[in-house]
């Protein structure tokens, strides 16, 4: 199975000139994939004051840019919007691209920005409720000529989406690590399932569970495809690799162990293994994720590099 390479572009902490620059960039290298996160303030959460872009606009932004990547969110926040007014956003955002779009749907975890921006913070219970709900208006309306949905939360009323979608079908990804949840949601609704920053061996584990959930919902567990965003944190050299990781340990503080375990780390020569690791666990498909600052050098030699080689190995994805 052939394996697609992707960024997920943090879009904190950077001008939009600089992002404009950088999506371009990563098109012209040939890379199969970039997307934005969606939130309001910094993540890690410090003091909600770090510079911060808003991912619905940054989508538009990489659409009109770029020519050829996949496009997407890792993940949408869905009690963040209407899920209807998302879903018209979406069929425009399809046309903006000429069908490039790929968007992932998430319950959210931002408690700062919840409260910040005036959408309390509702209970987990509530925000998957929210995000199931959701994402069935979503779907539908992506698809159908008309959709109608009565829920707790949310409802739709023979909503049309007009005009249709580039895309004939426009894939959706379910993102998180939640086993009884966020697994079966992503084996009932999605086409694919997204996860941030775990080993491999978790990502495997995880990916059997997921089998298990689409056996549950009667679905070909082959159906789904499956992805890892890996925080990405290469430098040129060994001494300043080290330095890199004891900025990730003051970054994430109590969390630094867990996002180590899913972070790309040392030099560009130590990638090609680790993420051969995750292609060897069933990944469909490997982001880096990057938070400014990173080597722009590490960076290079990773795609220039490292990735023609994996593509070598496991095959390279037709867009």
């Amino acid at each position: 199975m052939a394996v697609s390479f992707g960024v997920h572009t943090g879009q904190q902490n950077v001008s939009m000139g600089g992002l404009r620059q950088l999506w371009r960039w990563i098109d012209e290298q040939g890379m199969d994939w970039i997307s934005v996160w969606d939130h309001f303030y910094e993540a890690p959460p410090v003091d909600g004051t770090s510079p911060h872009f808003e991912s619905l606009t940054c989508m538009a932004t990489i659409a009109a840019e770029t020519e050829r990547v996949r496009i997407g969110c890792l993940v949408f926040c869905v009690p963040y919007r209407n899920p209807a007014y998302l879903a018209k956003s979406l069929m425009t955002l399809d046309h903006i691209s000429n069908g490039r779009i790929e968007p992932g749907l998430g319950a959210g975890w931002h408690q700062m920005e919840f409260e910040g921006f005036g959408y309390g913070w509702p209970s987990l219970k509530t925000r998957f409720e929210m995000l199931e709900e959701g994402t069935q208006i979503i779907k539908g309306m992506l698809s159908q000529e008309r959709t109608s949905f009565e829920g707790v939360h949310y409802n739709a009323i023979n909503a049309t989406n007009e005009p249709r979608p580039v895309q004939e079908h426009v894939p959706l990804w379910i993102g998180g690590r939640g086993e009884r949840k966020t697994l079966r949601m992503a084996a009932q609704y999605a086409d694919g399932w997204n996860v941030p920053y775990i080993g491999p061996e978790e990502f495997a584990r995880l990916s059997g569970v997921l089998d298990v959930r689409c056996g549950e919902q009667g679905r070909d567990p082959a159906t789904i495809d499956r992805t890892v965003n890996l925080q990405f944190n290469l430098s040129p050299t060994e001494a300043e690799a080290e330095i890199a990781r004891q900025k990730l340990v003051e970054q994430w503080g109590d969390q630094a162990d867990r996002v180590s375990e899913g972070a790309l780390q040392g030099t560009p020569d130590d990638a090609f293994d680790r993420v051969s690791m995750y292609c060897d666990a069933g990944a469909a498909g490997v982001n880096v994720a990057l938070r400014a600052p990173w080597s722009e050098e590490a960076l290079a030699a990773y795609i220039n590099e490292v990735v023609p080689a994996l593509r070598e190995k496991y095959g390279a994805v037709e867009l």
